[in-house]
């Protein structure tokens, strides 16, 4: 199947992701086409590679009306690839959201629509070096930016909102995690290198300052280099606390409640982690830019599967340097892949589908 096959395929009948149940196919032996089942049989796969966003091509169809319209106007061809330096994603209901940090804008595929926009590019949403991105269930989008220090809110369609924090709270935010509700809105700061402040700023849905939690260390509650937040459906919050190589876990008070991981190489440990999600079930998602991967635990810790690897080839279920994660209604995992530019979408399979696949092998 073509990533071109695959993205139509992706989009379905009824063109919105929920509806999408066909099932992948088994890639041959002899073909280097990637990975694209996670675990291979004889196990029983897990997950599928479903498609790669680069292009609104990716996500449209082009007439010959809008082929001519283009040549006519000189627009870009629809296959030119449209990320730059994408950092961090978010998806909601068909709409993946990409920051991007040269594009200095938000890339969003709509799906449904079968088509691509961007926002943050004019007053006064206009970003700066947008680095990290997450949703309500409201579909509004929290976007952190690093150059002007808050974060800015859109709604779905990107029109500004508000904005949470300033420069004379946040030093260098890099992660932004919301609850459900929008109440309850976490800005990880990492700050400089030398600083001492690297901590998680807690605000509440209109913007104000409600807590500080942590402060730069190695104890629990401590952070090293915070790079990104998610909060699960029961409101903890979890912060990937890069620099310590581990997970911590704390309650919508900010109290420290566990942590796991540790530096290394082998199975559930971490050498360059970089992105963060929490899907419905509270299971936890760590991509990891050492390894090309997205190793996924339950919520204490334990590893339950690694996607994915690293590698100089841009093929499916391979990296060069991952960076963001997210996961929808759907529990579609969404991987940015920073050198390659693009979002890998790989789909949770049902019990039916994975037993076919094994069987079929």
């Amino acid at each position: 199947m073509t990533g071109r096959r695959a993205a139509l395929g992706w989009l379905g009948a009824g063109a919105l992701l929920a509806s999408c149940t066909q099932a992948p196919v088994v890639p041959a032996r002899d073909d280097d086409q990637g990975e694209r089942l996670w675990p291979l049989p004889p196990e029983l796969p897990r997950f599928a590679y479903e498609t790669s966003l680069r292009s609104a091509a990716d996500v449209m169809l082009e007439t010959d009306e809008d082929k001519l319209k283009r040549q006519l106007t000189g627009l870009l061809r629809p296959d030119q690839r449209l990320l730059e330096k994408p950092a961090a994603v978010a998806a909601r209901q068909g709409r993946v959201y990409v920051s991007d940090a040269l594009r200095r804008s938000i890339v969003v595929f709509d799906v449904p629509r079968r088509s691509v926009f961007q926002f943050g590019l004019r007053p006064p949403g206009t970003l700066g070096k947008p680095m990290a991105i997450a949703m309500d269930a409201a579909r509004r989008v929290y976007v952190a930016d690093a150059t002007l220090r808050k974060v800015l809110v859109y709604d779905a369609l990107g029109l500004f909102q508000q904005a949470i924090g300033d420069p004379s709270q946040l030093h260098r935010p890099t992660g932004v995690a919301v609850s459900a509700d929008g109440s309850r809105v976490y800005i990880i700061d990492r700050a400089d290198n030398e600083s001492e402040r690297h901590r998680v700023m807690a605000y509440d849905g209109e913007g104000k300052l409600l807590r500080e939690i942590g402060q730069r260390g190695r104890r629990d509650g401590q952070f090293n280099v915070p790079v990104q937040g998610a909060v699960s459906a029961d409101g903890h919050l979890h912060v990937l606390d890069a620099g310590n190589f581990r997970v911590q876990t704390f309650d919508p008070e900010g109290a420290f409640m566990s942590s796991f991981g540790s530096a290394g190489t082998g199975l559930g440990q971490f050498a360059r982690p970089r992105g963060l999600a929490c899907d419905a079930e509270g299971r936890l998602y760590v991509t990891d830019a050492a390894f090309g991967n997205v190793q996924v635990f339950t919520p204490r810790g334990e590893l339950l599967i690694s996607i994915g690897r690293g590698d100089k080839r841009d093929r499916p279920g391979r990296y060069g340097l991952l960076t963001g994660v997210a996961i929808d209604e759907t529990s579609r995992l969404y991987l940015v892949d920073q050198l390659f530019g693009k979002v890998e979408v790989i789909r949770r399979l049902t019990e039916v589908e994975g037993r076919r696949l094994q069987y079929a092998a």
